[in-house]
């Protein structure tokens, strides 16, 4: 990580009340955890942005609007208008290759199919930060549905607290 430079945290999601609860905005429910109930967002590049200051450091998260398979478009105009090296870029979204809630880290990579990340990696590059939030696959509960069926689909009560509880776990202090 570039030091003295904003670090951008952009969760991904789709907007709207229909996809709020879905597994595949579990990235826009992470960065509305971290940021807290009095965050004052504003509409800039085509997302949904608010800036903090951790550890002494400034922290811009975002929420692109531009649907998930978009979310590079929305990305790379906050890096360049806030001028982000690509070392202070994290991106969290959800990974169906994990268990339900659990949570992984690393640097660069594939898009194992993720829509969203692939948008980013063409936009700005693929050696990015990742946080990944598991949800599950469908084949973990015997379902035999599409996987873009599956990230689109409601959280179940039980499966939404138990991303709560994961999300808590996301440690920006370090970073």
């Amino acid at each position: 990580m570039q030091e003295n430079k904003p670090i951008l945290i952009v969760g991904l999601g789709n907007p709207g009340d229909k996809y709020s609860r879905t597994r595949h905005n579990v990235g826009f429910m992470a960065v509305d955890f971290l940021t807290g109930t009095d965050a004052s967002w504003k509409s800039e590049k085509e997302a949904y942005t608010t800036v903090a200051k951790i550890d002494g450091n400034k922290i811009i998260f975002a929420k692109p609007q531009t649907y998930m398979n978009n979310s590079g478009i929305s990305v790379a105009g906050l890096m360049k208008f806030y001028k982000i090296p690509l070392e202070n870029l994290f991106v969290i979204h959800d990974d169906m290759d994990l268990k339900l809630g659990e949570i992984r880290e690393k640097v660069g990579g594939g898009s194992a199919g993720h829509n969203g990340i692939k948008s980013i990696d063409n936009h700005v590059g693929k050696e990015y930060n990742r946080i990944r939030i598991g949800i599950g696959h469908p084949r973990d509960v015997n379902l035999q549905i599409d996987p873009s069926d599956w990230v689109l689909g409601n959280f179940s009560d039980s499966e939404l607290e138990k991303i709560k509880s994961a999300i808590k776990n996301i440690n920006l202090s370090n970073k």
